[in-house]
C-alpha cells in the first residue's frame, strides 16, 4: 500500500497564537527541543513509515520552513520516484490563496491525479508526535474504508477544540461534529470524547469526486475537511476510526500527540521533554527525529573569568553551546547558546544564537535566534516591566523575538 499512497502535508497555516515566534516563519518551521523543527516530527514519520512520495502545502512566510526542507530533507531520490516537494500556492483554479485545509489540496488536484496513487494520507505539520502511519494504511485497507481518520480520546473540558466523533464496534464512525459547544463523551468514559488528530486517508477517488464538486460558496467561505468535507460523508460513504497508539511495536507506544498552536502549549511541550522519564521519546534508536544539524563544536561548561563554575541541572544543550560559570536549570539551550558568569537560566527555551550576559536572570522564557541579553538584565521577573516590552502569553511565558535589541546595551548601540 504504501507504493500506492501519496502524503500530503498542511503547513501553510499563519500560526497566529504563536506570535511572534511566527513573525518571521511559517509555524511548522518554528525550533523545538533543542535541536529540531516542528515538522521535522511529522516528516520523520512518514520516513519511518516507508511513505516517501510527499507534498508539502505552503504559504505563510515560508522561506525558513523551504530552506529546511532543503537542508534537512533532501534525501530522497526523484529518479525513482520519491520526494518530499514544497508546493507554493499557484492559483492554478483561481485567484485566491489556500483558503481552508480541504482548498489546499483542491487547488493541487492536478498533482494528486499525476501520482496515480490510489491513496492520499493527508497531514499536519505543526503537531509533535511519533506515529507509524504503515499500521494505519493497512488497517484502512482491511476495514474496506473510503475514509480513515486517526484519532484519540481527550478530555471533555477540552473537546471543543476538536473535531469530534462517535463510532461503533467496529470502529465505523456514525457522527462527527466539528469543534461543537458540548461534545459528546465516550460511552464508557462519561470525561474523554474521541478527537480527530487531522490525519486522513482518503481513497483517491473519493477525495477527487469531494472536492472537484465542492460548492462555490464553501470555497469562498474557506473549503476545510472537519467542516465542510467529513460531515456531509457520514452515513454515505465507509468512514472508520483509527485508535493512535494502535501501531506496530516499530515506533514506542508513548501516544503522545500535542498541537503546539499556543504559545503556553508550545513551552509546555518543550517542559515535557525534560520530565524524568519524558512522555515522548526521543531516544528510540529504531525511530529516531530527523533534522538539520550545522557543524557545531561540543556543548561545554567551563569555569568563569571569576572563577565561577557553571551549573547544569535538568536540561538540554545543543551543540555549539557553552555555559561559562553560569547556572541553567530545567531549560532548553539550542545551538551556539552563550550564558556568562553568574547568569541565571530557569525554566526557559532559548533558541540559536542568544548570549546571556553576567548576572542576568531568565525565567519562565522563550528567547528568539539571536539575541544578546545585557548584562544583569532581568526578564521574566517583573510582569508589568516586560509587559511593556514583550509578549507574554496567558500563563506568563515571556517572549523576546527575533534580533531584538536592548536600549541600555551598550554593545548593541544603547545606552
Amino acid at each position: 500500500m504504501k507504493d500506492k499512497t501519496l502524503t500530503v502535508i498542511l503547513a501553510g497555516g499563519v500560526g497566529r497564537r504563536l506570535h511572534p515566534l511566527t513573525a518571521d516563519r511559517a509555524k511548522p518551521a518554528v525550533p523545538f527541543g533543542g535541536n529540531y523543527r516542528i515538522i521535522d516530527f511529522t516528516l520523520t514519520n512518514c520516513l519511518h513509515s516507508g511513505l516517501r512520495r510527499v507534498l508539502v502545502l505552503t504559504q505563510y512566510k515560508s522561506q525558513s520552513l523551504q530552506k529546511h526542507l532543503h537542508d534537512a530533507w533532501g534525501i530522497f531520490n526523484p529518479e525513482i520516484s520519491e520526494y518530499i516537494m514544497p508546493v507554493p500556492p499557484q492559483m492554478r483554479t483561481g485567484e485566491s490563496w489556500y483558503s481552508g485545509t480541504a482548498d489546499a489540496i483542491r487547488q493541487n488536484l492536478y498533482m494528486l491525479e499525476r501520482s496515480k496513487a490510489s491513496y492520499v494520507l493527508i497531514l499536519s505539520g505543526d503537531h509533535i508526535y511519533r506515529m507509524d502511519y504503515a499500521a494505519m494504511l493497512l488497517s484502512h485497507r482491511d476495514q474496506g474504508a473510503e475514509l480513515t481518520i486517526a484519532c484519540m480520546p481527550v478530555p471533555l473540558a477540552n473537546a471543543s477544540a476538536f473535531g469530534i466523533m462517535s463510532v461503533d464496534d467496529t470502529q465505523r464512525i456514525g457522527e462527527f461534529h466539528e469543534k461543537p459547544k458540548n461534545p459528546r463523551p465516550l460511552p464508557d468514559d462519561p470525561h474523554h470524547a474521541l478527537a480527530s488528530m487531522g490525519v486522513y486517508i482518503f481513497n483517491m477517488d473519493l477525495l477527487f469526486r469531494e472536492l472537484e464538486t465542492a460548492h462555490p460558496s464553501d470555497v469562498a467561505s474557506g473549503l476545510d475537511f472537519g467542516k465542510d468535507i467529513i460531515p456531509r460523508l457520514i452515513g454515505k460513504q465507509r468512514l472508520y476510526a483509527y485508535l493512535f497508539g494502535g501501531e506496530s511495536g516499530r515506533v514506542s507506544q508513548d501516544r503522545y500527540w500535542r498541537d503546539v498552536g499556543t504559545i503556553d502549549a508550545y513551552y509546555l511541550a518543550n517542559m515535557d521533554l525534560l520530565a524524568p522519564v519524558p512522555p515522548l521519546n526521543l531516544y528510540q534508536p529504531e525511530w529516531p527525529i530527523r533534522t538539520y544539524h550545522k557543524q557545531n563544536p561540543p556543548a561545554r561548561m567551563v569555569s568563569g573569568a571569576f572563577g565561577y563554575d557553571g551549573q547544569l541541572v535538568n536540561s538540554l544543550l545543543s551543540n555549539g553551546t557553552v555555559v561559562s560559570g553560569g547556572v541553567v536549570r530545567h531549560s532548553i539551550l539550542f545551538s551556539q547558546v552563550q550564558v556568562d558568569e553568574q547568569a541565571v537560566v530557569e525554566d526557559s527555551i532559548l533558541f540559536d544564537g542568544v548570549h546571556v550576559g553576567a548576572g542576568a536572570h531568565l525565567r519562565r522564557c522563550i528567547v528568539d535566534k539571536n539575541v544578546r541579553i545585557p548584562p544583569g538584565e532581568r526578564i521574566g521577573c517583573d510582569p508589568a516591566a516586560d509587559a511593556s516590552r514583550f509578549v507574554i502569553s496567558e500563563s506568563g511565558i515571556t517572549v523576546v523575538p527575533k534580533n531584538y535589541r536592548f536600549l541600555n546595551d551598550p554593545q548593541q548601540g544603547g545606552g
